[in-house]
């Protein structure tokens, strides 16, 4: 091997590297969003996008460390159709949940209703 296709070989492992630990990052904030989060449109939120973004990113990681091959192929593939799945799942879930009864939280601090706004104070 000469110094050219070791140097690419580095890049190459590098770019694949940072594009998986980004997307292990965005997985990672996803996972701290659903614990933290009030209630079950923004955890649905939260877990949707950054999933997706996640998985997205470590699919092009892995695709790079592949190079052009068969593996790759398929790799892409998937990453298409999680690309239209995963939002369209993450939205069917929150609609059944909107249908079945559930409201979202508007405000974590309601405020106060305009005929009580005089009253109680001192």
């Amino acid at each position: 091997m000469d110094l050219l296709s070791i140097a690419l070989s580095i890049i190459l492992d590098l770019l694949s590297a940072g594009f998986m630990l980004a997307g292990v990052g965005f997985v990672l904030a996803g996972t701290i969003g659903v614990m933290r989060l009030p209630d079950f449109y923004t955890r649905m939120h939260a877990a949707g996008v950054t999933d997706t973004l996640g998985a997205e990113l470590i699919i092009i990681g892995l695709v790079i460390q592949a190079g052009f091959t068969l593996v790759a192929a398929k790799l892409l593939l998937l990453g298409f159709f999680l690309f239209l799945t995963s939002p369209t799942a993450t939205h069917a879930v929150a609609n059944a949940a909107y249908k079945a009864g559930l409201a979202p939280m508007l405000s974590r601090f309601k405020p106060p209703h305009p005929r009580d706004a005089g009253k109680g104070e001192g």
